[in-house]
């Protein structure tokens, strides 16, 4: 597996961080009522740990030589002040970058850096650790 291919799957990574931040970051100005509360703090938890794993994986790109996507996942930031539908897409993205952390690692073991590879497994942990509370937040 070569450079390229590992640059492609960390921009592919970052552009989900930068999709997370902003629709977490719009979720905890809109959520209304009661939910408010817990909600919007830990909506901006998230924005800010997407923040954390944008620099860590933009850092990523230019130690290997590659130019960091400045232009975020295309995927559709539902607009909702439903807390429910805020915390369902809050769980697709957590699926979403798991997977996507969990497909790169092994890419990063093939090219042999293992700091990297702790740096990135972190990282999954932490989005491992976000879809059990997303999962959890929605049961009823």
């Amino acid at each position: 597996m070569g450079k390229e291919e590992l640059l492609e799957a960390l921009n592919k990574a970052l552009g989900l961080e930068l999709r997370a931040i902003t629709m977490y970051a719009h979720y905890s100005a809109y959520i209304s009522g009661i939910h408010r509360i817990h909600l919007s703090a830990h909506f901006n938890a998230e924005s800010a740990e997407s923040v954390t794993h944008a620099a860590t994986v933009r850092s990523a790109i230019v130690k290997l030589g590659g130019v960091a996507t400045t232009e975020r996942d295309n995927t559709e930031i539902i607009h909702t002040s439903d807390y429910e539908k805020m915390l369902n897409e809050a769980y697709k993205t957590e699926q979403v970058a798991a997977k996507t952390y969990s497909t790169l690692l092994p890419i990063v073991e093939a090219h042999g850096d293992s700091e990297l590879y702790d740096t990135l497994e972190a990282i999954y942990f932490d989005e491992q650790r976000s879809l059990e509370e997303m999962r959890m937040l929605l049961e009823k």
